[in-house]
């Protein structure tokens, strides 16, 4: 499992821009959790690509991995 802490998430519709986001990279699934103000991915190790899916929709990655 890879985690992604993110900053700039306010609410439950930010939560879903990020999820799908990620989930649109094949077999990626995401735990999107506004709470932790982190993503849990499962299904790949592309960190790059895990980046980018999140940064194209605007928040930024504090740390990956």
């Amino acid at each position: 499992m890879v985690t992604i802490k993110i900053e700039g998430m306010m609410c439950k519709h930010c939560v879903s821009k990020v999820k799908k986001a990620l989930e649109a990279i094949e077999g990626v699934t995401a735990d999107v959790k506004l709470e932790d103000n982190a993503a849990y991915v499962e299904g790949s190790t592309d960190l790059e690509a895990l980046k980018k899916a999140v940064t194209d929709k605007g928040f930024e990655v504090v740390s990956i991995g």
